[in-house]
């Protein structure tokens, strides 16, 4: 029997999909009109295939996406900066002073607006998707090429020659990028050039300033001599409106690690407003435990279920008794589903285990530590056993980039990954607030987001596991609650606004039953 004839249609949208894939295998995320023939285009974009982002240029997609899912265009944006200005300006251009001091502090959140300097651009604004846009601004002054290096796709200033045409405001609304990248300075060399080059005598104040706020005298006072040897007037003085933390640590290695210090350091008091008192470790430990696994059924359903797993109050039964069987029950047959289920009644089990350490004496944080791997094994565990994923998934720590589905927030790359979570440990083993280990502790584990997937079961496994440290009861995350949540993340991600997400989860741990007291 011979096999069925395609259309016309199929066809061609075949021919497309392989010239694409050309395309793709050279790295291209980003396509513009040029790059394939109208029929083509117009066969991928029907399809789904490409979605537009501004005339002439489209974004490599899948077909089936939500309606308003903006994750491929935020793991995308920067590459269509490059591009897009690449191919109006040819390498005359770069990024915004402001947002060349971010990229150069490691911000993981995207601007609404990137603006690009050209002396050949008309000021003019392009709309992007997700109300963003791109500002291309004709710049008077064009920096020589050694002051312009590549991060990626973009072309930013280097770090002397950003931080001396850093507007003012910038202290203000980016205090902590502008922190991170004060911070990473060896010395003064490359700024004292830059300032003794242009002559500016306020900015070499300002900076001087910042870095004596941040807790680098050395450096500012470096400034001012050598300004003032030159015969510069200069008058120092303070750009932030806050006084930004100081900590222990100065000057840095890795950017994406001083952000962590900074952003625990700057919200753990926030934290503590919105949180009721701690009602300390109980004296029935066996009891807290016991009243910690009644919660199994409900915490399995709401947090797989915020995952977009199906799953039934019957199926986790079943799975946690061991009557599981895809012989006697059809929707035991639904593998993916059954094995979340299997795999969360393992990690839970895992989780309970370490909830005892704590209980008993031992420092969260080290706990945590010791112990989160053994979380995320339990957890795909049954799905490697079942032949879903790969044995290979059990590695460990992620070695390539992720994307959070429709969030600006993009995590950190994958070396920094092994920079940041050690000394996430270190700050919940150092933090004194069972609240503060808890809030900070699951916010800067997704933040990081060390895994390609489970984050968000084992960071909420992480709170509670924290939340017990302080006697505090265990806590669901309800599915009805999911836009909140993650809204709430996001705001703390994006905005460094940890409010919301505190309140949120004050909320919801002032709705869970009763936890067992210090004198129970």
């Amino acid at each position: 029997m011979s096999a069925p004839r395609s259309s016309p249609v199929q066809r061609r949208l075949g021919a497309a999909l392989r010239r694409l894939k050309v395309l793709q295998d050279r790295g291209q995320v980003i396509v513009q009109s040029a790059d394939l023939a109208d029929h083509e285009r117009k066969a991928l974009t029907d399809a789904g295939f490409l979605q537009r982002i501004a005339k002439g240029w489209y974004l490599v997609a899948r077909p089936g996406e939500a309606p308003g899912d903006t994750t491929a265009w935020f793991a995308a944006m920067r590459d269509f900066v490059g591009a897009y200005s690449t191919a109006r300006f040819g390498d005359a251009w770069h990024v915004s002073p402001a947002y060349s001091v971010s990229v150069h502090a490691g911000a993981t959140a995207l601007p609404a607006q990137i603006i690009v300097h050209s002396p050949r651009a008309t000021n003019r604004v392009v709309a992007l998707p997700n109300d963003s846009s791109l500002l291309h601004y004709k710049a008077p002054y064009f920096p020589a090429k050694e002051k312009i290096e590549r991060r990626g796709a973009l072309r930013v200033l280097t770090l002397a020659a950003a931080l001396v045409r850093l507007p003012s405001a910038f202290y203000e609304t980016s205090a902590t990028d502008a922190q991170i990248a004060l911070a990473t300075l060896t010395d003064a060399s490359d700024l004292n050039r830059e300032l003794l080059g242009g002559g500016h005598s306020v900015v070499a104040g300002r900076l001087a300033g910042a870095l004596r706020t941040i807790g680098r005298p050395e450096l500012a006072d470096d400034i001012l001599s050598t300004m003032r040897t030159a015969g510069y007037d200069v008058r120092e003085s303070n750009p932030f409106l806050t006084p930004p933390p100081v900590l222990a640590t100065t000057r840095i290695a890795s950017p994406y690690v001083h952000r962590l210090q900074l952003v625990w350091h700057a919200m753990r008091d926030e934290v503590l407003r919105h949180f009721p008192d701690e009602p300390g470790l109980p004296k029935n430990v066996d009891a807290y435990l016991s009243a910690s696994q009644e919660n199994y059924r409900a915490d399995a359903y709401h947090s797989l279920s915020i995952e977009g797993y199906r799953v039934t109050d019957a199926l986790i039964d079943r799975v946690a008794t061991g009557a599981w069987s895809p012989e006697q029950h059809a929707a035991d047959t639904d593998a993916r589903n059954a094995m979340a289920a299997h795999g969360y009644w393992r990690a839970f089990a895992a989780v309970q285990a370490s909830l005892g350490r704590i209980l008993t004496g031992d420092n969260p944080g080290a706990v945590g530590r010791a112990d989160h791997g053994t979380w995320y094994r339990a957890l795909f565990g049954a799905s490697i056993e079942a032949g879903i994923l790969s044995v290979a998934d059990l590695a460990g720590y992620r070695n390539a980039p992720v994307y959070i589905k429709n969030a600006a927030h993009v995590p950190p790359p994958s070396d920094a990954v092994r920079e940041m979570m050690p000394v996430l440990f270190d700050l919940i083993a150092n933090e004194p607030s069972a609240a503060v280990r808890a809030v900070l502790g699951h916010f800067c584990f997704v933040f990081i987001h060390p895994y390609f997937d489970g984050n968000g079961r084992i960071g909420r496994f992480l709170m509670n596991a924290m939340l017990a440290s302080g006697g505090y009861p265990w806590t669901i995350i309800r599915v009805e609650w999911r836009d909140q949540y993650i809204g709430a993340l996001d705001a703390a991600s994006t905005r460094h606004d940890i409010g919301p997400f505190a309140e949120f989860i004050a909320s919801a741990v002032l709705s869970a039953p009763r936890s067992l007291t210090a004198d129970e």
